[in-house]
């Protein structure tokens, strides 16, 4: 049954805080847990979580700030659950900081701790459409943050970074014995052949890992496939194994890594080349994908966050963040993520760089009135003896007004489906345009025709943007520090390698670790641990008077 915990709001007269000396308990006023009791654990909204809990039945809950408090504590410390419930029991700061007076007053099973989170992660895939429960707590705590520090949200900067789950980075071939051994022990045994059972054995796994030359890959790739189809035929008759995970996985395998021919009426391993970047990657997380960057390939999943970057702010908060499969481009999840920002904060200018951009992101951004500053821009430097499109007056990116040269088409169309502009020009008119030469637009028979795609458009404006080296040196300064941020995320606070699997779980796992980032971040705020910039800004705003922001 459901309740919300507000014990902690009246606490005993007489507890292990009012027994300590006056010394001890102004030390402990100076460190990080009443500042969490305070901004963290008192804000806590549970009631989303009632839905995780019978309303009227059953023996009341574990107090749920509690433990979404916990959570948070362990991803900004990098604890392992063993770590944290030890600290729980026995720290008095953690204790502190959860609403507890008294040392060891409240027992908190392992058992229990698992169950919410198994609570939590079934209710996030029951309700796909639904921002998760996490994800909620966040928006609400890193509201009060930036309201407590007088956080200027109106520039901000965006990041990714590739993250893995727990699995290990499986060559072509472990692969597939992982994904042929996962379903082979799922399957009953008395369904199995003596070819299948012997996958089980110890010494096949020798053979085929250890004792097989680079040049014999390719054929134990095959030999794997085909007792993958023979596995597969045996289950056909039976749905019940058929839908088992592993032999779902098993399928999706073949699928990826094997090509039907319908002549020989068999399964051919593909070659490497010819493998998907989206194929599995591991038995064990169907989510992972593969990307290269640069010249790296990586293996898990994309984390993608925001934050803010005005100079006159005492430090920067993350404010939305975003986990995908890594195959998702850095655009694409820009542009998703653009209106759902501007719906929480107010914000006018992004910072990133040149692989953020994309003309839906450019779209979406000026619908919502911000400006796109990019560090850097990809792909083909534009022709500098060609005219520009920034040069054509061009209305709403969709309807060219006038050419450099101030003459009006006679006619101009916008194609909604492929978001192509065709606009007609005066042929005798271009004819005697001293600057046709470097002009875009091209000589048919009766007119001349500009034909430009609106992303292209985008693109002039924003390379134009870039040019201006005080912009871009702006932009570059504003946008650098975010890896720093992805850094200390990844090294401090263990978000590089989860130690969970699925896009689910590892979106829950990242929430509460940011959540955890920006709690480090207000906590240097009360410690008047503040950029150096805003410390020059308040300086020179009060004429050389140093004044403490905080």
């Amino acid at each position: 049954m459901f309740r919300e915990n507000k014990d902690h709001l009246q606490q005993e007269l007489f507890n292990s805080y009012s027994w300590m000396n006056p010394k001890i308990q102004a030390s402990l006023q100076g460190t990080w847990a009443p500042l969490f009791y305070e901004h963290v654990f008192c804000k806590i909204d549970e009631t989303p979580f009632s839905c995780l809990y019978s309303l009227d039945n059953g023996r009341p809950n574990f107090p749920v700030n509690i433990l979404l408090s916990l959570e948070f504590i362990k991803h900004m410390k990098d604890y392992t659950d063993e770590d944290i419930l030890e600290q729980f029991r026995f720290n008095y700061q953690i204790m502190y900081a959860v609403g507890l007076r008294n040392l060891g007053e409240l027992y908190l099973a392992e058992r229990t701790l698992y169950e919410f989170r198994r609570r939590v992660y079934r209710y996030t895939v029951e309700n796909p459409d639904k921002d998760d429960l996490i994800f909620g707590q966040f928006e609400k705590l890193t509201a009060q943050f930036i309201e407590l520090a007088g956080i200027n949200t109106k520039e901000q900067r965006a990041d990714s970074t590739q993250i893995m789950t727990n699995i290990k980075l499986a060559g072509r071939l472990s692969l597939a014995y992982d994904v042929l051994s996962q379903a082979v022990k799922t399957c009953p045994p008395e369904l199995l052949t003596d070819s299948l059972k012997h996958v089980l054995e110890p010494e096949y796994k020798t053979k085929v890992l250890y004792r097989s030359r680079g040049s014999e890959a390719q054929k134990r790739i095959q030999e794997m496939i085909d007792l993958g189809i023979e596995l597969v035929s045996i289950t056909e008759p039976n749905p019940d194994i058929r839908e088992l995970n592993a032999i779902v996985i098993l399928q999706r395998f073949i699928n990826d890594q094997a090509a039907f021919d319908s002549e020989k009426n068999t399964w051919k391993a593909k070659a490497n080349k010819d493998i998907e970047a989206d194929s599995l990657q591991s038995a064990y997380d169907q989510d992972v994908t593969y990307r290269k960057k640069g010249s790296k390939g990586h293996v898990g999943l994309v984390l993608n966050i925001a934050e803010t970057c005005a100079d006159e702010n005492p430090v920067q908060i993350i404010t939305d963040y975003t986990v995908e499969k890594n195959r998702v481009g850095d655009a694409e999840m820009l542009a998703k993520r653009i209106p759902e920002i501007q719906k929480k904060m107010e914000v006018t200018d992004f910072y990133v760089d040149g692989g953020f951009f994309s003309g839906e992101v450019e779209k979406q951004a000026q619908d919502a009135g911000i400006t796109i500053h990019y560090t850097d821009m990809t792909g083909k430097q534009p022709d500098p003896e060609k005219i520009p499109l920034t040069a054509f007056t061009i209305k709403d990116h969709k309807t060219v007004e006038a050419c450099p040269e101030g003459h009006a088409p006679y006619s101009c169309q916008f194609n909604g489906k492929s978001n192509v502009i065709l606009a007609h020009f005066d042929r005798n008119i271009c004819s005697n345009c001293p600057r046709q030469g470097a002009c875009p637009v091209k000589f048919r028979k009766n007119n001349t025709v500009l034909r430009v795609e609106q992303s292209a458009i985008f693109l002039a404006e924003a390379r134009e943007r870039k040019e201006d080296k005080r912009a871009r040196k702006e932009a570059t300064s504003k946008r650098t520090a975010i890896e720093g941020t992805n850094s200390s995320l990844k090294c401090s606070q263990g978000a590089g390698k989860l130690k969970v699997r699925g896009k689910v779980k590892a979106t829950l796992v990242t929430g509460m670790k940011i959540i955890g980032h920006n709690f480090k971040q207000i906590v240097r705020f009360f410690k008047g641990d503040i950029r150096k910039k805003a410390t020059e800004i308040v300086n020179n705003n009060n004429q050389g008077v140093i004044v403490p922001i905080c």
